[in-house]
């Protein structure tokens, strides 16, 4: 299971969404008609009608916001021949002035309407990216199972510099990979969908995680590197921190290789473990720049029952008002006995507590759980 929470999803009112907000135009129009005409004849409450229009705006379309126009026209012409005087020069330049409002009301919400179509066709084609470039993990895989959150600092994005995936390979083992591309914006989705695209075409073929590591970051650097100019050879600035897992089947152990990315943690009796790795590689992108030409697994224990989490800085580095960061080894240890998807949930809500709604990185989370399978 994949959650991709938003942090402060808004979205304007369309019709239909607050039907009942239409009494408050027409509550004003009867109120000004049956005011207007009680009242004595040199005080005209007519102009107060411009605002059934103009309030109609902001929670209505087109049509409704004509409509509430039409009535508030009808309403000036009804006080006009109440008092005798509907062919005065006073009402007949309120109902043009009222005519004049009105149309500008209802040409500022087709504009609008128009606009949030093409937002609406923006966001649906990002979300078919989205499920392309950063797809789902598996719900199970062998005896795992497994959950993953990505929460983007962007509000109305779905996707940024984090990312995560999941691999089957012919030897029964799960390969999990999760990653944060240096940087934000395009530049960042493209190298994610490098990465991602090279981990899926050799995760489940590669016989080894260190010949695995080699690739990703051989293909990494050279599509950065195709086009670099001559004139600057020694310039990279693009690079992906990443963790690389493979978990067997059969055996209670994980082994990992950490590229400059936070260490997994282990959840075990409610006690939390850092897989601290001795061997810390260069970032994707650098190690072949360097001369790295393998890479150093190193195996943990990893137990039925026990649960992993994989992360990106995003969590550990989320600071609430005062600026202290957000204390996930402490935080963790809560929801050890918790299913991963449910355990995702608590460290969703309570990490955007913290953080009081407000990310300044991306943020994505993997949680495994080994059973008895």
């Amino acid at each position: 299971m994949t959650f991709r929470p938003r942090l402060e999803a808004q979205r304007s009112w369309r019709p239909g969404h607050a039907p009942a907000l239409v009494v408050i135009p027409v509550g004003l129009i009867v109120a000004v008609c049956l005011v207007d005409a009680l009242i004595p004849e040199h005080i005209h409450l007519g102009p107060l009608l411009v605002a059934a229009p103009a309030i109609t705006v902001a929670f209505a379309g087109a049509r409704a916001t004509a409509l509430m126009g039409g009535l508030a026209v009808a309403a000036q012409a009804l006080i006009g021949a109440i008092r005798g005087d509907l062919t005065s020069a006073n009402i007949q330049s309120q109902i043009a002035a009222l005519i004049v409002v009105s149309v500008v009301c209802v040409f500022i919400c087709v504009v609008r309407d128009r606009s949030e179509r093409q937002l609406e066709q923006v966001r649906s084609v990002a979300g078919v990216a989205q499920g392309v470039l950063l797809q789902p993990l598996p719900t199970r895989a062998g005896p795992l199972r497994i959950a993953g959150m990505y929460i983007p600092a962007a509000e109305e994005a779905d996707l940024g510099g984090d990312l995560y995936a999941a691999a089957r390979t012919a030897h029964s083992s799960t390969r999990l990979l999760i990653g944060d591309v240096r940087g934000n914006g395009l530049a960042a989705i493209n190298n994610s969908a490098l990465l991602l695209g090279a981990f899926r075409a050799a995760a489940h073929r590669q016989a080894t995680l260190p010949h695995l590591a080699v690739h990703l970051d051989a293909a990494f650097r050279w599509d950065v590197d195709q086009w670099r100019s001559h004139e600057d050879p020694d310039i990279n600035e693009d690079f992906a921190t990443a963790t690389l897992l493979d978990i067997p089947d059969h055996e209670p152990v994980v082994h990992v290789i950490t590229c400059g990315h936070p260490p997994p943690l282990v959840l075990r009796g409610g006690r939390l473990t850092p897989l601290t790795t001795e061997a810390s590689h260069l970032p994707i992108g650098f190690g072949g720049a360097f001369g790295v030409t393998s890479y150093q697994v190193q195996t943990f224990s990893f137990e039925v029952g026990d649960l992993l989490l994989l992360y990106t800085d995003g969590v550990i580095e989320a600071r609430d008002t005062d600026g202290l960061f957000y204390p996930f080894a402490e935080r963790a240890p809560q929801w050890t006995g918790d299913d991963p998807d449910q355990l995702l949930r608590h460290l969703r809500d309570d990490l955007r507590t913290h953080v009081h709604g407000h990310l300044n990185d991306d943020a994505a989370v993997v949680a495994i759980r080994r059973t008895p399978g």
